[in-house]
């Protein structure tokens, strides 16, 4: 395909698996701690790939959306948690959800450091150094920039809907879990409606993040 940037695809779909495969196993690791072994009995608390990978989530849809000039983003396959079986379902669910996320702001700081490491501060994005290796330091702390803010988002099922479950009335209920049927479309609404609306949530993140260079 004329025109397209391959190394760079490369780049963009080999920082974006393990990063979301730390952000699953991250999930299934606390559950552990918190007495759930789940994620542990479907051999799912492994760095290996192929027990991650969801052919489409995965592989695919990174790079049709790199493909296409979009950006990239994708999934791994839900690691399995249930919630009745932690010590404490309604607390220690809350933070099983959020360690996904906070695992991807961990790793977005952490290239933060690798880059002042060998490459000191850069006064803007122009001013990137060119070569492999800076170039997947800087998308490594991108794509998890974009993990952390996508799954903080709080609508079911990312992460984020953890903290509107825990503080929701009773009497909301009913129709929280009506919403939950139909958000992951209401979300994919939103993208197709209002164009740009991803780039402009992530926009302030990434920003910030690069504020830290």
């Amino acid at each position: 395909m004329a025109g397209v940037d391959w190394q760079l695809v490369a780049i963009i779909i080999g920082v974006l698996v393990p990063s979301v495969i730390l952000h699953e196993v991250a999930h299934g690791a606390l559950a552990l701690v918190f007495g759930d072994d789940t994620a542990k009995q479907a051999g799912r608390l492994t760095l290996n790939p192929v027990r991650h990978i969801d052919p489409f989530g995965t592989v695919l849809l990174p790079a049709m959306l790199a493909l296409s000039g979009l950006g990239a983003f994708g999934y791994a396959k839900p690691v399995p948690v249930r919630p009745n079986r932690l010590r404490d379902p309604r607390r220690h669910s809350l933070y099983v959800s959020l360690v996904g996320p906070a695992v991807n702001i961990v790793l977005a700081i952490l290239a933060v450091l690798v880059w002042r490491a060998m490459y000191g501060s850069i006064d803007s994005p122009r001013a990137v150094p060119s070569g492999l290796v800076p170039e997947v330091v800087l998308w490594f702390g991108v794509i998890n920039v974009i993990l952390a803010v996508f799954n903080l988002i709080p609508l079911p099922p990312l992460d984020g809907s953890a903290v509107i479950e825990r503080v929701l009335p009773a009497r909301l209920w009913p129709a929280w879990l009506r919403l939950r049927r139909w958000s992951i479309l209401l979300i994919l609404v939103v993208v197709l409606a209002v164009p740009g609306a991803l780039a402009r949530l992530f926009g302030w993140a990434i920003d910030l993040w690069l504020v830290l260079l």
